[in-house]
């Protein structure tokens, strides 16, 4: 079964703010199983306008990712961050590519 990814790409109008949403939101990636495969770092756009903040969150299935964007630990921070005017950006969840093995 192919795994799961969400990628965010966001723009942080109030880094302490943002920090409490990360809090928050770790809790509910500990919960439902997110791998961290990038978060923040080095990053350069190379087409396209480019965003303070990107993230790439790993999940055993695609369901699983849309349980933990959907689930209640998550939306709680999510309405934190986005209640507050914390940031703005995109998330998408995107079905990964079965290995032939």
């Amino acid at each position: 079964m192919a795994k799961g990814y969400i990628v965010a790409r966001v723009s942080v109008n109030d880094p302490d703010a943002y920090m409490e949403y990360i809090k928050n939101a770790r809790v509910a990636m500990d919960k439902y199983g997110a791998t961290i495969l990038a978060a923040g770092g080095k990053a350069e756009s190379l087409e396209g306008d480019k965003r303070d903040r990107n993230v790439i969150l790993e999940f055993e299935t695609y369901d699983q990712a849309k349980v933990y964007f959907n689930s209640p630990e998550y939306q709680s921070a999510r309405e934190h961050r986005a209640a507050a005017g914390v940031s703005e950006g995109e998330f998408v969840v995107i079905e990964g590519v079965e290995s032939a093995h």
